[in-house]
């Protein structure tokens, strides 16, 4: 293959993609598999979760699509999600390279309406099990000797939005996360990057966005005067994973439409 051309492929790589059984995670893992990745999927929903890797499989047979149901808020769930990545690499004999930290959640309340138990579970699912999937892939990443992690963070974490206190925080501690990993991480090989999306078409935005007075609000704060979609996170997430990227790390990308630089 022509040197350019392979700059914008993956072949070889193997990715774990965290949330992948639905929306942004799972079409990170499409694009990732389209781009010549072997996938690993990672969801809480089983169903969900084996659907998208038959998906993935039918569509991308040398994808070699492999899934593993786990709460990713648990530590002892990572420990075994890693556990599995050591079985397949034994296997198949191919070190984890790209980590896509996807999984996340929220609960939209005024500030002072949240149970600080409830603080706590969101920044376990959002910051937590980035942080401890990244000490648990450094060794892999640095193994193949030209890793890349991708945080899937949010505009939330950049300026206020409606999304609640505890989202935002959470995923401005990803973004941060993200530029000491890159700093500490660059003798390794490792590159760490992140995305931060505006409001994208999922199942988790369905709800809001069929208000429609919600919805006119939302798109007259964006230039682009729409919603993203699914794919067009992904095509981000797929680009910092890129050899094409090798010189990039440390940087949050906007997927927003424009959002973050609109004025008055």
């Amino acid at each position: 293959m022509n040197e350019i051309l392979a700059r914008w492929r993956l072949d070889g790589s193997t990715a774990l993609v965290t949330g992948a059984s639905r929306g942004i995670g799972y079409a990170c893992a499409r694009e990732l598999a389209a781009l010549g990745a072997r996938v690993l999927l990672v969801a809480r929903d089983a169903d969900a979760l084996e659907a998208a890797r038959r998906e993935l499989s039918e569509e991308f047979p040398a994808c070699a699509a492999h899934a593993f149901a786990a709460d990713l808020s648990l530590a002892e769930s990572r420990l075994e999600v890693f556990d599995w990545i050591a079985d397949l690499n034994a296997d198949a004999g191919a070190e984890l390279s790209i980590v896509v930290n996807n999984v996340g959640a929220n609960q939209v309340r005024a500030a002072l309406d949240y149970p600080l138990a409830e603080v706590e579970a969101l920044l376990r699912t959002n910051l937590l099990s980035a942080f401890h999937l990244c000490q648990l892939a450094h060794p892999h990443l640095a193994a193949h000797g030209a890793g890349a992690i991708v945080n899937v963070g949010s505009v939330s974490g950049l300026t206020h939005v409606r999304t609640g206190a505890p989202y935002g925080m959470s995923k401005a501690a990803l973004h941060q996360l993200t530029r000491n990993f890159a700093c500490e991480w660059a003798e390794d090989g490792i590159r760490v990057n992140a995305v931060a999306p505006w409001y994208i078409r999922t199942r988790r935005t369905e709800t809001a966005l069929a208000d429609a007075d919600y919805l006119d609000e939302v798109l007259a704060r964006t230039p682009m005067q729409r919603i993203g979609e699914p794919h067009e996170v992904a095509a981000a997430v797929a680009f910092l994973c890129l050899p094409a990227a090798s010189y990039i790390s440390g940087e949050c990308i906007a997927v927003d439409g424009g959002f973050l630089r609109y004025g008055f």
